[in-house]
């Protein structure tokens, strides 16, 4: 029997719309009269709540951006008093202090409710045992799988990231048939496993939810391919709830937003303005059912674009395509934009090539250089020079091609590229 809330997937457009304008419409209140921020921020603009008369309305509200949080670091932008919140997370602060998120009781059942219908979504149930290999701490992405995990019925090991040997011992000793990681991370697990001759495919994991960072349709395709399971994405971000913002359904044709609690715009990042269903740009959410820390209008810094059409799987909730950039991961090379994903695209269609990379930016006197190291196969590494000489040049060829602009191209050997255990660092900007 399924629960009552995966009905919510197939709700009528114009019930939830309804459900969207009075939640909206509340949550407006709530962060007017409880957070001194939004009521600065309202009475600047010459804005009450009462100003939200349809969903369209929202676009003349106020963004709410990441230094807003950090300027009100920790518990400045609560809506409600600290004793009742039962949980705090944290970004991980590599630019300054943490971004701080609190959850209440009800926070938490939101949000286990939402990583369940992830599950739930991807053909997940009650039978299944799940491994979460994300974080745990501070960094939602460990117990937020894990109470969507158990909230669903299923048998959780909570692992955590790291020990890369453990890790396969216990997916083949304990049965595991789903597995919660960074895509990085499932690589690297694939790549020990074929070093000490473990087949992934005899154990019984049919299926992968990666998330935490940017990954492309080839990466999905690579690791469908050399793993024999299912990889599917997940989205979310600790400002908005954690993991469980959205997710694959079984036709991969983006991402279904679970946007009873968190709704979604697309922007033009320049100018802010409300860009039409299809358009591209960054993403922006409101949280609508958040109690302890409502959000309006957070701007991700993610592009994607959102498609409203009823999808094959059935369900209503709409579709964001899959993130692939942010907008902050631009880098500007001689006048020319690239994103990381970009040049992904291109290694990853190239026979030989491993999915392992890392950009390297330099600045020789006045000109910008980029160089793009990539590991190959064993075996073409030990093939002879020509041989090298012209998978390097197909990819600078193609590079070329998609960008616009000359890259060095260095191949190196498997295992040279460092791994991580989490999110992988692609890009090493060494201009500074």
């Amino acid at each position: 029997m399924m629960p009552d809330y995966y009905l919510k997937d197939f709700v009528d457009r114009n019930a939830l719309e309804a459900l969207q304008l009075q939640r909206m419409q509340e949550t407006l209140q709530r962060l007017y009269e409880n957070v001194a921020f939004y009521r600065q921020a309202f009475d600047q603009a010459g804005l009450k709540p009462s100003d939200l008369r349809c969903l369209a309305d929202l676009s003349k509200f106020p963004f709410t951006r990441k230094a807003d949080l950090r300027d009100h670091y920790p518990y400045g932008m609560l809506a409600v008093p600290m004793h009742d919140i039962v949980r705090v997370h944290a970004s991980s602060g590599t630019t300054g202090k943490p971004t701080v998120v609190c959850y209440t009781k009800r926070d938490l059942e939101i949000w286990a409710e939402s990583v369940s219908r992830v599950f739930s979504m991807g053909g997940v149930s009650s039978k299944d045992i799940v491994m979460i290999s994300y974080g745990y701490g501070l960094f939602t992405g460990g117990l937020g799988a894990h109470y969507g995990a158990e909230a669903l019925g299923c048998s959780v090991i909570p692992m955590g990231g790291g020990s890369t040997e453990k890790q396969l011992m216990l997916i083949k000793d304990f049965g595991v048939n789903v597995l919660c990681c960074t895509p990085s991370f499932f690589i690297h697990i694939m790549e020990e496993a074929e070093k000490k001759g473990f087949d992934i495919r005899q154990t019984n994991l049919r299926v992968g939810f990666f998330g935490a960072e940017p990954w492309t349709e080839e990466m999905r395709q690579r690791i469908q391919t050399q793993s024999g399971i299912t990889a599917r994405d997940i989205f979310g971000l600790s400002e908005i709830i954690g993991p469980g913002v959205s997710a694959d359904c079984p036709c991969c044709a983006g991402l279904h937003i679970f946007e009873d609690h968190y709704y979604p715009e697309i922007i033009d990042p320049d100018s802010g303005e409300v860009k039409e269903p299809g358009q591209e740009g960054e993403l922006v959410f409101t949280t609508i059912s958040k109690v302890g820390m409502p959000l309006l209008r957070y701007r991700t810094g993610d592009i994607s674009s959102l498609c409203y059409d009823k999808c094959e799987c059935g369900r209503t909730l709409v579709r964001m395509e899959k993130v692939r950039r942010r907008s902050d991961d631009m880098l500007i090379i001689r006048g020319v934009n690239l994103y990381p994903s970009q040049i992904e695209s291109v290694l990853l269609s190239v026979k030989g090539t491993e999915p392992h990379y890392q950009l390297l930016v330099r600045r020789d006197r006045a000109m910008d250089e980029l160089e793009v190291q990539v590991e190959v196969t064993a075996a073409v590494f030990s093939d002879e020079v020509k041989a090298l000489e012209s998978l390097r040049n197909e990819i600078q060829n193609k590079i070329k091609q998609i960008i616009g602009l000359s890259a060095k191209v260095t191949l190196v050997e498997p295992g040279q590229i460092e791994r991580s255990t989490g999110k992988a660092k692609r890009v090493l900007d060494l201009r500074k």
